[in-house]
């Protein structure tokens, strides 16, 4: 998930020194304090047995400290008078937290924050880096109360130079992922709090993948921003794509409560199932790579980590130079994942971000994409938990990573940032709207729709706009993004369904069989079987494998999506269709299996074959047939909901049976237009998206068969929305929806 893009750098200023700072080989004294469920300890000699004592001088863990004589203590339980002794020496008494170990409002008012890059002490004591933005057009902090927005990530965030379009390479400007908080939200008149991830950048700590202290430090983050007497009402919103989308999901669900909103942008739910093993299978695609570059990013500067750390490092910054010293004690992320190919409750569990929605209370704006390359379309799954808040807007759409931004949403997110953070009518500075172009350009190489001003910039009640916002459909469908006048793939949707609640309440499920000859069909067919040898290799990895990155984004991309091999997949479609059919939601490809071997990896392919000989791909599904278990309590006809654990895991039965096999289909909302075909493909995993790949156990020599009709039925369920249409809207061309690649149809072997 979240990749970084370098295509917006600011400015260069020159360092204050030069040449490599010598990280210390360990602190002046030892010291030792708690964290929630952690204990860290600094100033010991590097490579020194260290142990962990409870209140009673019981040991209660040990370790051996790194070159920096730093070491954590991973899963200590909360509780008063720990203590730690390395050789001789016992360190002062601690506590070690727990999540309600929240600071006294004392605490946070006690922080001053100023103009630029600031060191913040959180509640365990290390520091994290905050860089405060005015917003465009103030001169300094005392030109206040300003409204006020945090953006947290663990992405070059802090870094305290300006973002600008173009320019060159400057070390010191925050990273391009960035934007909305960097760039965009000054624009539009809100101070900006870029807020460092701890184990990265400057920030102290150890970066450990969303964690129980980097979650609650968002707690302290927004806390402190709102105790600031230049914040106005002192009332805080988050905003942010990607990384920065996600720990707002995280920080609302621990309720600070300075915080007034939030507007999560391109996230994902769970880094298990979402984006880490699709189906309980690996991705080693960009979900591995993204975890790698956290790992380089966590490095200790100046050998290795950000640039912005390196060049303060280098420049004699001494709050960063302290700042590096618990870095090699960063969690080793990759190594978790190849250690819990199933879903871990203890690992998984506390670090996914939907497991926190449903804690969130504050107005919240929600967008993404279904077809998103990096995060994926499996986020929608968490919005039903969001059913408690009566402020909750969402905007979905199909596209890639960056279409959060796009003309479609981007001047409702200003409308409501400005009515539930700022209290003022929202509108659109002139120089955002002069803007729009040249930053979808810069952005994602693709033409866009034009920005709207605010529906409400003639107003001057701001209660009044308010209670016409809020009578906004609570989910926006937006259709047919890329098919717009300014070209095929151009940003921005052509028309929208309005719904008040997710999920849907208009949804009904749709059942087509499948049978001989490919037919999907709404009656049951007589018995027949049908097979396919699943074979990766049949197909390329990916669909812009090998191609430069950020053509995924570019209006045209250069997708290589391969049709079936021939004999390693089979295809199922309907008749053309009456009329329309409009879907939304999850589906299920429930299948009787039988295998050649015990186990297997399946993945399924939702598309739509059109009247001129193309087909567009819609969405996926996967799983390991041993993860076939469901969750009873999540799980319904249209959503199956695989438990993923360890313990229920079962391989396919030894004789030759068929066994039910429901696979779930991610999220997604489309149009069928009357004349075109349903179609459903089955086959190994890969070949389908642009930046996953797959570690399949599948390796061309297994033999799968489908029963088809009779008893043991196999079929496709659809969330068909009753008496939605495409509103007479022309069918797009081909290549137009953007992040849905297109090829000529082709039929499977078995007919379709």
């Amino acid at each position: 998930m979240l990749k970084v893009r370098s295509l917006v750098v600011g400015s260069i200023a020159a360092l204050a020194a030069s040449g490599i700072a010598a990280m210390p080989a360990a602190a002046a004294g030892l010291t030792a304090r708690g964290s929630i469920g952690q204990a860290y300890v600094l100033g010991a000699e590097a490579s020194q047995s260290v142990s962990l004592l409870n209140s009673r001088g019981k040991v209660v863990g040990t370790g051996t400290t790194d070159r920096f004589g730093s070491f954590i203590f991973l899963n200590a339980a909360p509780g008063k008078n720990y203590s730690v002794r390395a050789g001789s020496k016992l360190t002062k008494k601690f506590t070690v937290l727990s999540t309600k170990s929240n600071p006294s409002a004392a605490f946070f008012k006690s922080k001053k924050l100023k103009e630029g890059l600031n060191y913040v002490k959180v509640r365990d004591g290390l520091e994290l880096a905050m860089t405060v933005r005015l917003p465009a057009g103030a001169k300094s902090l005392a030109d206040g109360p300003f409204p006020t927005i945090v953006e947290y990530s663990g992405y070059q965030t802090a870094a305290p130079h300006k973002l600008a379009l173009g320019g060159s390479n400057d070390p010191l400007a925050p990273a391009s992922s960035t934007a909305t908080g960097s760039l965009i939200a000054p624009l539009l008149g809100f101070a900006v709090v870029s807020v460092q991830m701890r184990g990265s950048g400057c920030s102290a700590g150890a970066f450990d993948l969303f964690g129980l202290p980097t979650t609650y430090d968002g707690y302290d983050a927004i806390e402190t921003v709102g105790s600031q007497s230049w914040v106005k009402g002192h009332k805080v919103g988050m905003a942010g794509i990607s990384f920065s989308g996600i720990t707002q999901l995280f920080t609302a669900g621990t309720r600070p409560k300075h915080l007034a909103a939030i507007t999560p942008m391109s996230v994902t739910d769970d880094t298990y199932t979402a984006t880490g093993f699709p189906g309980g299978i690996n991705n080693t695609g960009f979900a591995l790579s993204w975890v790698r570059d956290r790992m380089s990013d966590a490095e200790p500067a100046p050998e290795g980590g950000q640039p912005w750390a390196k060049a303060l490092v280098n420049a004699g910054d001494t709050h960063c130079i302290e700042n590096q010293k618990l870095r090699l004690q960063t969690r080793d992320a990759v190594k978790v994942s190849d250690d819990n190919p199933y879903r871990t409750p203890s690992e998984f569990d506390q670090r996914s971000p939907g497991a926190w929605v449903s804690k969130i209370n504050v107005p919240t704006f929600w967008i993404g994409q279904y077809q998103d390359e990096q995060t994926g379309g499996h986020f929608v799954e968490s919005l039903a938990a969001l059913k408690k808040n009566p402020n909750v807007w969402i905007s979905l759409q199909n596209g890639v990573h960056a279409d959060s931004l796009g003309p479609s949403t981007i001047t409702r997110w200003a409308e409501f940032l400005n009515l539930f953070v700022a209290d003022r009518i929202p509108k659109l500075p002139t120089i955002v709207m002069k803007l729009s172009d040249a930053l979808y350009t810069a952005l994602a190489g693709a033409p866009a729709a034009k920005v709207l001003q605010s529906r409400y910039a003639a107003m001057t009640d701001v209660k009044a706009a308010k209670k016409m916002f809020k009578r906004d459909p609570r989910v926006r469908l937006l259709m047919d993004n890329g098919a717009g006048p300014e070209g095929l793939g151009s940003i921005g949707a052509t028309w929208e369904l309005g719904y008040d609640a997710w999920p849907i309440r208009q949804v009904r499920p749709k059942t087509y069989y499948l049978g001989p000859n490919g037919d999907l069909t709404a009656s049951k067919p007589a018995a027949s079987t049908t097979s396919y040898v699943s074979d990766p290799s049949a197909r390329p990895l990916q669909t812009l494998y090998g191609i430069g990155a950020g053509d995924d984004w570019k209006a045209q991309p250069r997708y290589d999506w391969a049709p079936l091999a021939s004999g390693k997949g089979i295809g199922f479609a309907t008749a053309a269709l009456s009329r329309d059919t409009v879907i939304s939601g999850p589906s299920s490809l429930d299948l009787y299996l039988k295998s050649s071997a015990r186990d297997t990896d399946l993945q399924v392919t939702l598309s739509e074959v059109r009247p001129d000989g193309k087909e567009t791909y819609i969405q996926n599904g996967w799983l390991r047939a041993s993860h076939r278990k469901l969750d009873a309590k999540k799980s319904t006809v249209l959503d199956p909901f695989p438990t993923h654990l360890k313990q229920d895991a079962a391989l396919l039965p030894a004789n030759d049976v068929f066994t039910l096999v429901r696979v779930p289909v991610f999220p997604v909302s489309h149009a069928f237009r009357a004349g075109s075909k349903i179609r459903v493909t089955v086959e190994a995993p890969g070949g389908d998206r642009a930046i996953w790949k797959f570690a399949t156990i599948d390796d061309g020599t297994t033999t799968n068969t489908i029963s088809l009709g009779g008893v043991k039925a196999s079929k496709l369920i659809l969330p068909v929305i009753a008496g939605a249409t495409a509103k007479g809207t022309p069918r797009p061309a081909p290549t137009a929806l953007r992040g849905q690649p297109s090829r000529d149809y082709v039929a499977a072997d078995n007919g379709r």
